[in-house]
């Protein structure tokens, strides 16, 4: 069978032109295959299977050499792919030219002439967002007008005060005066009696250092402004952070970088709410960030992130900080403390003002409003929290309980011991034991007496917390036991360490053995941590023997 096969298969090499060629072919190297195998599988030596070795790879050569020739076609096709992109890439690149030096146009009836042309690039991928941006730019302002206008700014303070009877009467006639760009607007008057014919500048980035642009993205109602600025921000922080190649690298200058980081800050402070295009690229940011590159700005767009929902905190902001917190330096642990501490006042502060019966805004972006639910937001607070207690137990150990490092985990926890009285939130988190230990051992008075203050005002939010769990009735709340049975134990932890000499008792939260105890040669042992032989109160020590006037102490 397998001589048969090997002249049959010998006769359409040679006679059959096409692909029977290439199956016998093919064929004749199975065939190969199995007699090596075989001469292989019984130990015969080289010289007996030589033959077959030799022709199986003549064939193989064979086969490659006529895949190869198949091929080509395909290879001269693909070719003219490279010079496809390059031509898209050009067109991307004049469009961005052409939106950068709009303002600089004087000829812009012209470009409107071609409008129906530009439409017709909307169906390219590439080239989609910025021809979107130059048909806005194209559309003329009094034909929008008589659309209906978007929904208002939901933050009250921000509405504009009813207009003067001459601004109302300049409203009428708007369709025949000509708009006003905003770069020849001086003074915030002069801002308020045109601010229905403002036309915004082509290049959105200049809005974010000028007082007046800033004042007119404060009291304006059409969100247009705001999608122009987040599309303008999220191409800028992504070309310029994320996907910046070598070329762009070596003409950047970390001044420039940093001065635009800067007015980025100021403007989200100045405007109270942050830019949906910065959390995104701070979300991909935190994934490749050593945590030294602008570590004080994006420290600083982390503070005013809004909330995120509990399913993906995990992954978008607390693994990445994770990493960098026990890899870093002390410094940066105490700066990534004080952020997140920020970041939960902000969290905090918005529930307090927009909590709602129904349900809670909780997006600090006022243009990308989510709904979330009270459990909802308070299952992300909570889930900040107990991250912060894991990242701050761990980091102290590190860091050798070092004293700057303590000071703001406790700043932190200022912070938490007053969710419910101060902001309105029924919950409470005691600290870490973690935390709570060191704090109570420290070496500097400052750590001991600000946990003694944090201790007393966990105790007032828990008692009003259970004052008021009995009286209402509209929107029932439950701390849970386990809340209490934390803070009583560590309450009557710092009772017998600091007043009553007790500590290191048997059955009590901290217990060494008498053996152990014996051996440390401490003479009372037991009131070695009370406020007299406390070591964070040894300066503070008073003589044993002096003298002293009682009538001189007012």
């Amino acid at each position: 069978i397998i001589g048969s096969l090997e002249v049959a298969c010998g006769i359409v090499l040679t006679l059959v032109p096409g692909k029977p060629k290439d199956v016998a072919n093919f064929l004749l190297l199975l065939v190969m295959l199995a007699v090596l195998f075989f001469h292989q599988l019984v130990g015969d030596p080289l010289k007996r299977y030589a033959h077959a070795l030799v022709f199986g790879i003549l064939l193989t050569c064979r086969l490659l050499i006529a895949r190869q020739s198949d091929e080509r076609p395909e290879r001269e096709e693909s070719r003219e792919e490279p010079h496809l992109n390059e031509q898209e890439k050009n067109k991307v690149v004049f469009i961005k030219w052409v939106l950068t030096v709009f303002d600089m146009i004087d000829a812009k009836d012209d470009l409107r002439a071609v409008y129906g042309f530009l439409f017709s690039f909307l169906a390219e991928e590439d080239l989609c967002p910025f021809i979107c941006h130059l048909l806005y730019l194209l559309t003329r302002k009094e034909n929008g007008l008589e659309m209906a206008g978007s929904r208002k700014r939901k933050l009250g303070h921000m509405d504009l005060p009813a207009l003067t009877p001459a601004v109302q009467s300049q409203t009428q006639t708007i369709f025949i005066r000509k708009t006003v760009p905003l770069a020849h607007v001086q003074s915030f008057t002069h801002l308020v009696e045109n601010l229905h014919l403002i036309e915004l500048p082509a290049q959105m980035g200049s809005l974010l250092g000028t007082d007046v642009a800033l004042q007119y993205l404060n009291c304006v109602q059409d969100e247009s402004a705001f999608l122009r600025l987040n599309f303008w921000l999220g191409q800028a922080l992504h070309e310029e952070f994320l996907f910046c190649d070598d070329n762009r690298k070596a003409h950047q200058t970390p001044d420039e970088t940093l001065q635009f980081l800067e007015r980025l800050l100021s403007t989200q402070l100045f405007l109270q709410e942050g830019f949906y295009s910065t959390e995104a690229f701070l979300y991909k940011f935190l994934s490749v960030w050593d945590g030294s590159l602008f570590r004080p700005q994006i420290l600083g767009l982390l503070s005013s992130l809004p909330v995120v929902p509990s399913s993906s905190i995990d992954r978008l902001l607390f693994d990445p900080l994770r990493q960098l917190f026990f890899t870093s330096t002390l410094f940066f642990k105490c700066s990534l403390m004080d952020s997140l501490n920020g970041l939960l006042v902000k969290w905090l502060t918005w529930h307090s003002v927009y909590a709602q019966e129904d349900g809670l805004d909780i997006s600090l972006n006022s243009h990308t409003s989510m709904n979330m639910s009270l459990s909802g937001f308070m299952d992300s607070v909570m889930k900040l929290v107990h991250f912060v207690g894991g990242l701050a137990s761990v980091g102290l150990q590190l860091e050798g309980y070092h004293a700057l490092l303590l000071s703001f985990v406790l700043d932190f926890y200022d912070t938490v011991c007053d969710m419910f009285q101060k902001y309105g939130l029924p919950v409470v988190v005691m600290p870490p034991v973690g935390v709570f230990y060191p704090a109570l051992f420290a070496s500097d008075p400052v750590s001991v007496d600000r946990l003694a203050q944090i201790m007393y005002r966990y105790k007032m939010n828990l008692t009003s917390a259970k004052t008021q769990e009995k009286q209402t009735t509209q929107q029932p709340f439950h701390i849970s036991r386990q809340t209490y049975k934390e803070f009583n134990q560590y309450l009557v932890v710092m009772v017998n360490c600091l007043w009553n000499s007790r500590m290191f008792q048997p059955g009590g939260a901290v217990q060494l053995s008498e053996e152990l105890l014996l051996r440390s040669q401490v003479p009372e042992y037991r009131a070695s941590f009370d406020l007299i032989h406390h070591p964070a109160f040894l300066s503070y020590h008073w003589p044993e023997k002096r003298e002293v006037d009682l009538n001189s102490i007012k």
